[in-house]
């Protein structure tokens, strides 16, 4: 083969590689990627499964916070395919043994101030020892 067969192939394989990223890109921008995934033939408005954030604890774990029917649920991942559910019910009412835990919180910050705060100073005039003062 002579350089002219290298330099065709070089640049067919440039142009149909161009081509690729050029219908992606295409594919992206007009949100046809979305809809051709699986389970997306549901409208937009209508699916009930979203996954909200993602955040990664470690190389091997990860959170991921999904949205079910209006409800959220947060769940650890792992990189062996296990998981668990951290927390379920996140709506947008904190769920009740939250509010208990910051209600009995904000207790205990009010109590820590009261006991920590400077007496008042006292109402009227001061008294003075007696004795002399000469």
């Amino acid at each position: 083969m002579d350089l002219d067969s290298y330099l065709r192939f070089a640049l067919a394989l440039v142009l149909v590689i161009g081509l690729i990223a050029l219908i992606a890109w295409l594919m992206r921008r007009f949100g046809i990627a979305q809809r051709l995934a699986p389970g997306s033939a549901t409208p937009r408005k209508n699916r009930r499964l979203a996954v909200i954030e993602v955040c990664a604890v470690d190389g091997r774990r990860r959170l991921v916070l999904l949205r079910r029917d209006g409800v959220e649920h947060l769940v650890m991942l792992s990189a062996n395919g296990g998981g668990f559910v951290v927390e379920r019910g996140i709506g947008d009412e904190r769920p009740s043994f939250a509010r208990t835990l910051n209600e009995e919180t904000a207790e205990d910050d009010e109590a820590a101030e009261r006991e920590s705060a400077p007496p008042p100073p006292p109402a009227g005039p001061v008294a003075r020892p007696s004795g002399d003062a000469s």
